[in-house]
């Protein structure tokens, strides 16, 4: 038989929401290292680091860089003395400043635009960046989790590309057969830091403690989604939509070494996994390069290494935003969006103090339950006002506590 060899892939453009964040700095990484396959054409941030950004800009020669918050005047300022720390001249990209800079980012016409943005407020970026016909590399779940339909009716076939570590691996394993060959789908958890803990000793737990993942370092909003489980809730709603696998055919398991980072079951009985040590690298190269892999992205496992790994069914009682992720998704609409904002509030809540650890929950099943949805075709101005009165209920409860 005679090998042919394929095509090398070509160079892709990327803009990146959210530079400065964990999935933001590891993808300028990955880019860097790879100049012949990527090239960085534009950035955006929330604005907390305007040095970090101007750093980043300068050294990737964007043209275009957006932030949330700052000041033109001082931010092009900051810019022009990066560039001359770096023997750079005449650097002048076009700059967005505003709460829409984002969305003016995404709809930049990069081949790839990587959506590492924090929270809901990424749903109008996504939209953006599926109008401009992009690939779009999703780290920001929430956005297909609150936009649902919206979001998978802008999507043309294999548009979104799932930047998630669970999701990489479930869209790697359903490689190996066909959609009709699938029986389950089987999203791997750590558990966080609490696991095993009962419920009445999570009561006690501090902030502190619920920011100390035991694998993967994270913002504030995402380590305590992952102490409560919610993360995984959320991961179940986004495999639904990615995937349209029903719930009752999506599986969580707590695999606490994470080397797996999920599982396909097919209806033969066969089980395939993606493996690989627990971190983004390979998933935010693969939603950079999909469907192509990008070559030493990440060190492999040295399987000369004795380890044991292990598997536990996932304790409800204890933490039971997994089952009521399942409830919300299931009954869809705005229901997912007031989930995530009520939850978003009751996160910053237990920072202050203001809270305990299983309030979190507590507080967002009592808003969801309160919740009512109006018949029609599901819009983004609806999944915005089910947001802001997420928001206003949960800390009228909130402030009841």
């Amino acid at each position: 038989m005679t090998e042919t060899s394929a095509a090398a892939p070509t160079q892709r453009s990327v803009a990146i929401l959210g530079s400065t964040g964990s999935i933001g700095t590891q993808a300028l990484d990955i880019i860097a290292r790879n100049p012949d396959r990527f090239r960085v054409v534009a950035l955006s941030a929330g604005g907390a680091q305007p040095r970090l950004i101007a750093q980043q800009a300068v050294q990737s020669k964007v043209s275009l860089v957006g932030l949330a918050v700052g000041d033109t005047t001082e931010f092009r300022e900051m810019l022009d003395e990066e560039a001359r720390a770096a023997g750079i001249s005449a650097y002048r990209p076009e700059l967005f400043i505003g709460l829409d800079a984002a969305e003016q980012v995404a709809a930049c016409g990069a081949d790839v635009v990587l959506n590492g943005i924090t929270g809901s407020i990424g749903l109008r970026p996504t939209m953006a960046a599926l109008g401009s016909g992009a690939t779009l590399a999703l780290a920001n779940k929430e956005s297909l989790i609150v936009g649902g339909p919206i979001v998978k009716g802008a999507a043309r076939p294999g548009q979104i590309v799932p930047v998630d570590s669970e999701h990489s691996a479930i869209a790697q394993s359903l490689r190996a057969g066909s959609e009709r060959e699938v029986r389950r789908l089987v999203v791997t958890a750590s558990g966080g830091p609490f696991r095993g803990m009962p419920f009445d000793e999570l009561k006690k737990v501090s902030p502190q403690q619920a920011l100390a993942h035991p694998n993967f370092a994270m913002g504030k909003v995402i380590t305590t989604n992952s102490a409560t489980l919610v993360n995984k809730g959320l991961e179940v709603i986004e495999a639904h939509l990615l995937f349209d696998v029903p719930f009752d055919r999506i599986d969580v398991v707590v695999h606490p070494q994470q080397f797996i980072h999920s599982m396909v079951e097919f209806v033969d009985g066969a089980v395939v996994a993606q493996i690989g040590l627990p971190t983004m690298l390979v998933p935010i190269a693969l939603g950079l390069g999909w469907p192509d892999r990008v070559p030493d992205a990440e060190t492999p496992i040295d399987w000369a290494r004795a380890a044991d790994w292990r598997f536990e069914p996932l304790n409800d009682e204890a933490f039971p935003a997994v089952q009521l992720a399942r409830q919300v998704g299931m009954a869809g609409s705005t229901y997912p969006a007031v989930y995530n904002a009520a939850n978003e509030e009751c996160v910053a809540a237990f920072h202050d103090g203001r809270i305990s650890f299983t309030d979190i929950i507590q507080t967002v099943q009592d808003v969801v339950g309160a919740h009512t949805v109006s018949s029609g075709e599901l819009t983004v101005d609806d999944v915005l006002e089910a947001e802001a009165w997420a928001r206003s209920h949960a800390q009228e409860i909130l402030g009841r506590r």
